[in-house]
């Protein structure tokens, strides 16, 4: 299980930076740009669950880096979020996230493991509200 002790000791893990706002506008870019393709790929279960997700993760990251926040480890990013960004998102927000991350990582890398029609749908609509 990921926690935020783990996470800081990783390669790649959790870091402090100064505060970075290109970097975090770039990020809200890669967002948008996710949003507007995500109706283009609706035909390909993988391809809407993975552009979702990072509809989510690229709006997350976005605010992480804004306040100074680094990490390539997608989990310990989310980990963070549930930890420390609580005020700004909700249990709602964060189980969204996490079920989106569990569909994309399943449909990529799993094809033996199933994943609901209906996860995959509410991530999709759900994903431009967190954004």
């Amino acid at each position: 299980m990921v926690s935020i002790e783990w996470c800081l000791k990783q390669k790649n893990g959790l870091e402090i930076i100064e505060p970075n706002a290109n970097m975090s506008n770039s990020y809200l870019k890669m967002a948008e740009e996710s949003i507007n393709i995500l109706n283009d790929v609706e035909k390909s279960r993988i391809w809407t669950a993975t552009t979702a997700y990072y509809i989510f993760y690229y709006s997350l990251y976005s605010l992480m880096l804004r306040i100074g926040i680094k990490c390539g480890i997608h989990s310990c990013s989310l980990e963070f979020m549930k930890a420390y960004l609580n005020k700004f998102y909700n249990e709602k927000d964060f189980e969204m996230v996490q079920k989106s991350f569990s569909a994309r990582i399943d449909l990529q890398y799993y094809a033996d493991r199933p994943v609901d029609n209906s996860i995959i749908e509410e991530t999709r609509k759900y994903c431009k509200d967190f954004f």
